[in-house]
């Protein structure tokens, strides 16, 4: 993995928050950023596929009773 060291602003309140953390989480900023970023990105990649999912179904709305030979498939099992 190559890695490139960047140079960013934030606001001092932020980065007091940041370094409680990462003293808390015996981690240190580099690797609570890059996680964070991680985070975010995969965040995002969910919200797209979400939209993509609701615009697909605006498209293609289900009909009633399309899924009710289903139902009997269905196990709920109790736990």
């Amino acid at each position: 993995m190559n890695t490139r060291t960047v140079q960013i602003t934030i606001d001092d309140e932020l980065l007091q928050l940041v370094d409680k953390t990462v003293s808390d989480l015996n981690t240190n900023r580099s690797a609570f950023i890059r996680q964070a970023l991680q985070l975010a990105l995969k965040r995002i990649q969910i919200l797209q596929m979400e939209q993509q999912h609701a615009a697909g179904y605006a498209l293609h709305p289900v009909n009633p009773g399309e899924f009710d030979g289903w139902e009997a498939e269905q196990v709920w099992e109790a736990m």
